[in-house]
């Protein structure tokens, strides 16, 4: 009787949204019970997705289907020992019951970003909070035993990229991750740090207490299960996480075999600008940071330089922009009118049959928001958001 009493009251609207994020929900155990299976990554998970259409189905396929949709005897075993085992729901529960979330690819608050890049981890396991700010981020890492140098070049990088209201990444790790960090959150600017284990294993674990801040003001992330011990083996591939979440790296100090130089190769690989701050010749700390300097890695003379080559001055003032003042009816129309083609002024009046003046304002307004641009002669294109930023169709 209470339950129809409470049904019956309560907003429709707010019921059927409440059942379906239960639903999705429900269904993100999937997610979780395959991340903790040895041998499906995210290659095997898509596969797995095509064959059966979404993860329940693949969960519970016979062995016969799971061969058919090219898992091998070793993974279809260890399938198989992890349905006799594990308990789905329970695992689900212990995770939002130390207040952690899970982020899928079918999330839509999964970063962009991360999304975009190759071997993309299909769940992240989320403390505190992600924000469409956080796609203007810049992750900056270094080696675990840095030099007074390095500790006062990463604060400063650190503070003037938070003060600008551009998120800093990095890894939590000792040294030049960690004063990251610490001076963003002393700036008052948000922060992320990407773990090699489960976020119930903070490592280091005197970096407790900081987590716990990074949290509050940012977001502590891993693709790791609950549990995962930080071994050596799991922080090179977090640190495509690192520089996934960013738009650009900046390598600190490093020495030559630093995990830095790793996190360099991917920010090469998935297209981010890498930067690097020069050092003395003599410092074993400088001699990975000076070679990628070498290769072709953009120098760092200053913190305004950063913010410069990434014209994060501007996106600033985008991101104030956007958030302050929304789009009206006749922003959305204009917008829509344009596309990767250059568009003129006078055509799109013709398009959206609005008078010049019009027009011209709501470009103008556009343009603020990083959202047009004009590319000559009074032709203007659309500026579509990616994972690393807005981009011209």
């Amino acid at each position: 009787m209470v339950f129809s009493t409470v049904l019956s009251t309560a907003d429709p609207g707010e019921a059927q949204s409440a059942v379906e994020t239960n639903a999705q929900e429900t269904w993100k155990r999937y997610w979780v019970g395959f991340n903790r299976v040895a041998g499906i990554g995210g290659a095997r998970l898509r596969a797995l997705l095509n064959a059966f259409g979404e993860l329940e189905s693949a969960w519970n396929a016979s062995s016969d289907d799971l061969r058919m949709a090219g898992l091998g005897p070793q993974t279809i075993q260890s399938l198989l020992e992890a349905r006799a085992t594990l308990d789905l729901q329970g695992e689900l529960d212990r995770i939002t019951g130390l207040g952690f979330r899970i982020l899928t690819w079918n999330d839509e608050d999964y970063p962009p970003g991360l999304r975009d890049i190759d071997s993309s981890p299909p769940v992240l396991y989320l403390w505190g909070g992600l924000r469409d700010q956080d796609r203007w981020a810049v992750a900056v890492v270094g080696t675990r035993r840095p030099t007074a140098y390095g500790l006062a070049v990463a604060r400063d990088l650190a503070t003037t990229l938070a003060a600008s209201g551009v998120t800093v990444v990095s890894g939590l790790a000792r040294g030049i991750d960690a004063t990251s960090h610490k001076a963003a959150l002393d700036a008052g600017g948000r922060t992320i740090a990407v773990l090699g284990s489960g976020l119930d294993r903070i490592y280091p674990p005197e970096y407790r207490a900081l987590a716990d801040s990074i949290a509050g003001q940012g977001a502590v992330v891993s693709d790791f299960p609950l549990g995962t011990a930080p071994e050596a083996r799991n922080f090179p591939p977090r640190n495509r996480i690192i520089t996934g979440l960013a738009v650009a790296l900046v390598v600190v100090e490093a020495g030559e075999g630093s995990g830095a130089l790793i996190s360099a190769d991917f920010a090469a690989e998935q297209g981010r600008d890498v930067f690097a701050v020069p050092g003395s010749i003599h410092s074993r700390a400088s001699r990975g940071a000076n070679r990628l300097i070498r290769s072709g890695a953009r120098p760092i003379l200053s913190p305004d330089d950063l913010l410069e080559a990434l014209n994060m001055h501007v996106v600033a003032r985008q991101e104030e922009a956007a958030q302050e003042l929304p789009e009206d009816e006749v922003e959305r129309s204009v917008l829509e009118a344009l596309g990767g083609d250059p568009v003129h002024v006078d055509d799109l009046g013709l398009r959206c049959n609005l008078p010049p003046a019009q027009i011209s304002a709501s470009l103008a307004m556009l343009e603020l928001k990083g959202r047009a641009r004009q590319v000559g002669g009074m032709h203007y294109v659309r500026v579509r958001e990616l994972g690393a930023g807005y981009r011209v169709e």
